[in-house]
């Protein structure tokens, strides 16, 4: 998912313009051949309007089929009270939860001062949306959002109650009220091809919590089972930067645990922990400075990617009929601390022909979590940080179809390197993460292996001036198929002063590239003191 590309040219700030190229150096350094050079109008600072956000992710591809569109919620979000309302299937698209592709849309607006905001939309209880907000310029931004949720046509096939949240403040100084509206657009199914999406989804919290102690019970013939936890630390306190969090024995202004700034999401069933995986860095809008997100947001802060767990080994057990406690939680998180979300779907697809389909675990192993910290006092500070886990199970489920034995098998490692100086006017760090999953089925193995690296640097200078740059990296290899996202920027602003004294300016750029058998995706772009400098494809 991602935000829409705003059509139509970018609109000037108010400020002095000058003429530039666009060969710029936020896009000279992905090292791509551009062509041509156009021009565009780029003032020397930050001014009150500048474009709405875009990204250079692919779109989401449509079939050539019949087509519905339902509106599920439009509303106006000013404090903490959420949207609730009824959502109704769609005539006229083919049979109600057998659609071939099912896209939701949010479309957003904003204008004059306000924080980024986190939200979530439920349906039937059911996450299928967990996102934040733009913040936007004076003059205000739109903002669109799209995302598959073709796996959850089993909840869209019947009428569910909607609940929408995206907590806001409204003030004399934070004016940003939240326009939103979100819609479903349903595909009939094309001729010929059967759906390969769960046959039940089943919610394990609401909306903005982290599940702890819920009670599940499947279907006796669940013969693969799926847990997406929408992890997010949040809530501006040092959670939402839990890659700078320390160990107690060092100075910094964010205090972790004796992990230190490690995490690691956690769920477990009837208290065995079945699966492990790397939260992802998320940074929102107005994390470390506001003006690197202004035009590109950082990858998944406007869509949430669930953390994707595997239970299929714990099939036969949780096939008995009764009720089995679900944990989430997140390693490394100081006691009684809050700033962290995990609500959890349950996805399940079920035997056919067969009612009740019973297993066994067969083979368990977790060799974790292993995590080091060396602290270094003195001129620069330093907290080198390293941490690993793994995780091997085994089971079978005898289906219609025979015995089926799966085995999951999970990797994460962590690596990071934080230096900051004791006034933190200059603070640096670095963290790599790798999630490595094996799955196989019937002698088959299926690999997802995902990296995602952070690197930010940011000085404050004699004049107050804060400069920070930045890059974000998320890589992903699912099969034949290598998915590389980096986003680069440089952005530099005076703090304590009123807005229009900031005199910001910023350089970013975003590229997105996707190989494959018969697949190649390469988009890049590249902005300048809020303008869109650069739209560049190859392929």
């Amino acid at each position: 998912m991602r935000p829409a590309r705003a059509p139509g040219p970018a609109r000037p700030g108010t400020r002095r313009a000058r003429t530039v190229t666009v060969l710029t150096a936020a896009v000279a350094a992905f090292g791509l051949s551009l062509g041509s050079a156009s021009a565009a109008t780029v003032p020397a600072e930050f001014g009150t309007d500048y474009h709405d956000p875009v990204t250079a992710a692919p779109p989401i591809a449509a079939p050539h089929t019949r087509s519905c569109t339902v509106t599920v919620a439009q509303t106006r979000f000013k404090d903490f009270t959420p949207y609730t309302g009824t959502y109704t299937p769609p005539t006229g698209c083919g049979t109600p939860g057998r659609w071939s592709k099912v896209v939701l849309r949010l479309d957003g607006s904003v204008k004059g001062r306000q924080f980024d905001r986190l939200g979530y939309l439920d349906i039937g209880g059911v996450q299928v949306l967990r996102t934040s907000t733009p913040e936007p310029s004076q003059d205000g931004i739109d903002w669109s959002v799209e995302k598959d949720v073709t796996q959850y046509g089993n909840t869209l096939s019947t009428p569910q109650p909607v609940d929408m949240l995206i907590g806001n403040v409204v003030d004399d100084t934070y004016t940003g009220v939240l326009d939103v509206k979100v819609t479903l657009t349903f595909y009939a199914p094309r001729p010929g091809r059967t759906s390969s999406a769960p046959d039940r989804v089943i919610p394990l919290s609401d909306g903005n919590s982290v599940t702890t102690g819920a009670s599940l019970t499947v279907p006796r013939n669940s013969e693969r089972i799926l847990a997406e936890v929408y992890a997010t630390g949040s809530g501006g306190g040092c959670e939402e930067f839990w890659y700078s969090a320390v160990t107690p024995s060092a100075s910094y202004s964010c205090k972790g645990g004796d992990d230190g700034p490690y995490r690691e999401v956690l769920i477990s069933v009837d208290g065995k922990v079945a699966g492990i995986a790397s939260p992802y860095p998320n940074v929102w809008t107005g994390g470390w400075s506001p003006y690197l997100w202004s035009v590109i947001p950082s990858p998944h802060s406007f869509d949430v990617r669930p953390l994707v767990y595997d239970l299929t080994p714990f099939a036969g057990v949780l096939n008995d009929g009764k009720a089995h406690k679900v944990d989430v939680s997140v390693i490394g998180v100081p006691a009684g601390q809050t700033g962290w979300s995990a609500p959890t779907n349950v996805l399940v697809w079920q035997d056919a022909h067969k009612a009740v389909v019973t297993g066994a675990v067969t083979s368990y192993k977790r060799t974790g979590p292993a995590v080091s910290n060396h602290y270094t006092d003195g001129a620069r500070r330093e907290l080198v940080t390293s941490g690993a886990d793994r995780l091997k199970v085994t089971g079978y489920v005898d289906t219609s179809h025979g015995r089926v034995t799966t085995t999951v098998e999970r990797t994460l490692t962590t690596a990071i390197d934080h230096t900051w100086t004791p006034d933190e006017n200059s603070d640096d760090q670095t963290g790599k993460w790798t999630d490595h999953q094996a799955m196989t089925t019937g002698g088959r193995v299926s690999r997802t292996d995902r990296a995602y690296a952070l690197d930010g640097r940011a000085t404050i200078d004699s004049a107050n001036r804060l400069r920070v740059v930045m890059s974000v990296g998320d890589r992903a290899t699912l099969g034949a198929t290598r998915t590389d996202d980096e986003y680069r920027g440089d952005a530099t602003f005076t703090l304590g002063v009123a807005r229009d004294q900031r005199h910001a300016v910023a350089t970013t750029g975003e590229r997105y590239r996707v190989r494959g058998p018969g697949v190649c995706y390469d988009h890049a772009l590249a902005t300048e003191q809020g303008v869109l400098t650069k739209d560049v494809r190859g392929c």
